[in-house]
């Protein structure tokens, strides 16, 4: 397991635009989105350890925050051909399993992870009711193996903040998690 950092893209970032297929068949497209309070983007996908470690804690945060407005989806970047276990099939699997409430979308080309540089699963965005960025970093301390409870703290006191119109701190601790699985001579130039 190769523990990977976030690259902590500038706050004040504009949002970058998506559209990708949903693990419903569907096309879900960040302007779907754009009178929510605030938008998070979650780069994740189903065999990272450390997203196995969150993946509960990730569907409660779902479940607290969706009946406030706040637009949630996951994003799996992961090159499927060589990770099968990534495959959109497999999300639609893991989307019911971990009982996630947000769409669960694949970006098979990569460009969606490069456009928000992201870099690890998981790796957090929280955009603001103008898109954008407020908050890039860790869900909380908890970590596989560190026996901390995993509580979302981090990312709920941003989603807090936004919503009641509260400066999000800029004092933000970078996710780590695996590397997103690069298809072969598709990695971004941000590393």
């Amino acid at each position: 397991m190769v523990a990977t950092h976030s690259t902590m893209l500038p706050l004040g970032t504009q949002a970058p635009d998506f559209r990708l297929p949903n693990t419903d068949g569907g096309m879900v497209s960040s302007a779907d989105f754009k009178n929510a309070p605030a938008l998070l983007v979650v780069f994740m996908c189903n065999h990272c350890p450390y997203v196995k470690h969150l993946r509960e804690g990730l569907a409660k945060l779902a479940r607290d925050y969706l009946p406030r407005a706040v637009a949630i989806v996951g994003i799996n970047s992961n090159d499927a051909a060589l990770y099968p276990d990534d495959s959109p099939a497999r999300m639609a699997e893991e989307l019911k399993s971990a009982g996630y409430l947000f769409p669960y979308l694949y970006d098979e080309t990569q460009e969606v992870a490069k456009a928000y540089h992201a870099a690890c699963t998981p790796d957090f965005f929280l955009f603001d009711k103008d898109q954008r960025l407020v908050y890039r970093g860790q869900f909380d301390e908890s970590r596989p193996g560190n026996n901390m409870p995993v509580t979302g703290k981090d990312l709920r006191a941003a989603l807090d903040g936004v919503l009641t119109g509260k400066p999000v701190s800029s004092k933000q601790k970078s996710s780590l998690g695996c590397n997103i699985k690069w298809k072969a001579g598709n990695e971004p130039d941000y590393f």
